[in-house]
């Protein structure tokens, strides 16, 4: 590919030759990008890409749901009810909600998204197009890890809500 790009004096591919990685993975569908990300062999390499950002993010909620479920929140009802008592240090959301075609529904994430961001929390927004996008969606498409512990929102009604 180098070879052609000198060929054809393709100054941008040549410029930006530092920048390409080979790796090996089990297969060539878009699902073997986070075994690759998850490499610890290139994690040094990949460690200020977005999509590196993401994983680790969601690896870190996936961790905190198995050792501390008190300290991690998925669903609109429970994280909005996290980021009212301001315990929120990260917040994962997919795109697709973030920019929802629904007015109320985008107002209703990006108000969240303001939220934590002013409380001191970090926002991540993921992808619907990446892998760890796609495993996010699935969990609701928002989700949260806490500062500190709080008690869950009672739960009446939060099979509606977590839809909305």
């Amino acid at each position: 590919m180098f070879t052609q790009a000198v060929k054809t004096d393709n100054k941008v591919l040549i410029e930006n030759k530092s920048k390409f990685i080979l790796a090996h993975s089990s297969s060539g569908h878009k699902h073997a990008l986070k075994e690759i990300l998850s490499d610890p062999n290139l994690a040094p390499r990949l460690a200020d890409t977005k999509a590196s950002g993401e994983v680790k993010a969601l690896d870190d909620f996936y961790q905190m749901l198995q050792n501390d479920p008190d300290r991690a929140f998925y669903g609109i009802r429970h994280v909005e009810h996290a980021s009212e008592q301001q315990a929120i240090e990260t917040l994962l959301i997919t795109d697709e909600l973030f920019r929802a075609n629904d007015v109320s529904t985008r107002k209703r994430y990006v108000s969240l998204v303001d939220d934590v961001k002013d409380n001191g929390g970090e926002v991540k927004i993921f992808s619907s197009l990446h892998v760890s996008g796609e495993q996010l969606g699935q969990l609701t498409g928002v989700a949260a890890t806490l500062r500190f512990p709080i008690p869950a929102p009672d739960d009446e009604d939060s099979s509606s809500d977590d839809n909305n």
